[in-house]
């Protein structure tokens, strides 16, 4: 699948920074049977790595990707240990030629319409916008539907159960990034109910 077929797949994609690897699976298992099978884990700690490839050996229905991939290093880790697509806070040229290069489909971030721009010449046309809810989110987002027509975005970053549909509302929005299908609470918990529900309800979210 391309990112833009992985997108569609779930109107929320679960941002997950992993603590503890004995967790992955059981998460995942969570997430997927509430209805969300995209799952993004950020390489944010010194775990992730080895959830993502866990998840992708014993979660056959999720769709594994790596967040917070910052250079083509982290890429290829990546690509290697199974993730299905890579995603990044932002993007740079190296970072944008190296996702190309290893065929492995790829969400770059942008906070600006320049970069949306240098993105869009450079053959993408689903970006991640981040951070969403610090960057005047819906507004931005409304502002460059007609500038940026060709171009829809993934929002991410303080986004909540709240606000979760005034963001699914926007037709340039392909989908929604958040941790909020996964409190930190909850997974140190092990309360795997709790999460399949906060799943299944942001997996019934509908566009108005």
């Amino acid at each position: 699948m391309d990112i833009s077929a992985i997108a569609g797949r779930a109107p929320v994609v679960p941002v997950l920074t992993i603590e503890r690897a004995a967790d992955a699976v059981s998460l995942a298992r969570a997430l997927v049977k509430g209805g969300l099978p995209v799952l993004k884990i950020t390489f944010r700690t010194d775990v992730a790595l080895e959830a993502l490839r866990t998840i992708v050996a014993e979660v056959p229905d999720a769709i594994v990707g790596a967040g917070t991939v910052l250079n083509a290093g982290q890429l290829e880790q990546a690509k290697h240990a199974g993730a299905s697509f890579a995603v990044s806070p932002g993007c740079t040229s190296a970072l944008a030629l190296a996702a190309k290069a290893a065929g492995l489909p790829f969400l770059p971030g942008v906070q600006t319409v320049s970069e949306a721009m240098a993105l869009f010449e450079q053959g993408f046309r689903l970006l991640k916008f981040f951070p969403a809810d610090n960057a005047s989110g819906l507004g931005w987002l409304r502002a460059v539907a007609a500038p940026l027509a060709a171009l829809r975005f993934c929002p991410t970053g303080g986004i909540g159960a709240e606000s979760a549909l005034a963001y699914l509302a926007l037709t340039n929005v392909a989908c929604i990034g958040g941790s909020w299908v996964a409190p930190r609470e909850a997974v140190a918990a092990g309360d795997w109910a709790r999460i399949e529900r906060l799943a299944a309800a942001a997996s019934a979210l509908k566009r108005p």
